[in-house]
């Protein structure tokens, strides 16, 4: 493809020309997505969010029809393309769970308006959550290690002690549990891998020699699947309902994560608590408890 002809803003940048943002797939993505969603297409939808030429965009329109024939045809009344109801998506982008992560994306501040595919924009609220104020020292330091492989002296603030204290740790991945970031790191201090929030991560006192790493983490590469099911005290349409509300294929649903997380996953499925809940307020089962069982770690962060 020849790229001079988009006249593509990044050049004058400095920026590669054929960016993911800039390639032509990129662009057929976002015809997709928006046929698949707002149900309408102009040239002007394509100029405007990529920089590029009517004609490049009269080119990728041509393309993708190529690609998928019958899912756009033009409506010479309001001049744009609209979706036919024999539409079929051509690339995952256009998933259901892509546009709803796209808006909460936006509705809680993680991406501007004009960084997202999305065109029509529903109302939308999301519940609010306390807002976690993370160091960018401490973040861009703990980047660092685990892209080079070194050990962190840091000053960390624990549930079990009162007053700060320093620890070493080897930091290989991160992990988010819902609520909170966590790094996924070796403690010295321990012998064994353990999750640190990030928040409590007061400030990195120097570079340590590293201990065991990503490969040593056995937890982390261990798999394990919670076979989930509806509440057998429900009754039958409740449990219908159910099975909606978590997309379960003939009352159950397989779900797969990692040993490390299976806390916060038990916890945040409400699979943690006790006996005794109603039916109505743990509307989920674990059909294989004893399997997981055997799996569980029993603590939370450090």
């Amino acid at each position: 493809m020849n790229t001079q002809r988009e006249q593509n803003p990044a050049t004058a940048t400095g920026e590669p020309k054929t960016g993911s943002r800039w390639g032509q797939e990129r662009r057929l993505e976002f015809i997709d997505f928006r046929l698949q969603w707002d149900e309408r297409l102009n040239r002007s939808d394509i100029t405007d969010f990529f920089g590029i030429s009517v004609p490049q965009a009269s080119a990728d329109i041509a393309k993708y029809q190529e690609l998928r024939p019958e899912n756009m045809e033009y409506d010479r009344s309001s001049r744009v393309y609209v979706k036919t109801n024999r539409f079929s998506p051509q690339y995952p982008v256009s998933h259901p769970s892509r546009y709803l992560n796209e808006l909460l994306a936006t509705a809680t501040g993680l991406l501007p308006r004009d960084a997202t595919f999305v065109g029509w924009w529903p109302s939308i609220a999301v519940s609010p959550l306390p807002s976690r104020v993370l160091d960018v020292d401490v973040l861009t330091a703990v980047l660092r290690a685990i892209r080079e492989g070194k050990g962190l002296c840091i000053s960390y603030q624990s549930m079990s002690r009162t007053e700060p204290n320093s620890r070493v740790m080897t930091p290989h991945a991160l992990a988010f549990d819902g609520f909170r970031w966590h790094v996924r790191a070796y403690c010295h201090t321990r012998s064994r891998f353990l999750d640190f929030v990030i928040a409590r991560i007061l400030k990195v006192e120097g570079e340590e020699a590293a201990g065991l790493g990503h490969g040593d983490d056995e937890e982390w590469h261990t798999a394990v699947t919670l076979k989930l099911a509806p509440n057998p005290a429900l009754s039958e349409a409740k449990r219908r309902v159910v099975e909606l509300d978590y997309g379960m294929v003939q009352g159950q649903l397989d779900l797969n994560c990692r040993q490390a997380l299976l806390f916060y996953t038990l916890k945040q499925l409400g699979l943690d608590a006790t006996a005794g809940e109603t039916p109505e307020a743990q509307q989920i089962v674990l059909k294989n408890r004893a399997e997981v069982d055997r799996f569980r770690l029993d603590r939370a962060s450090e």
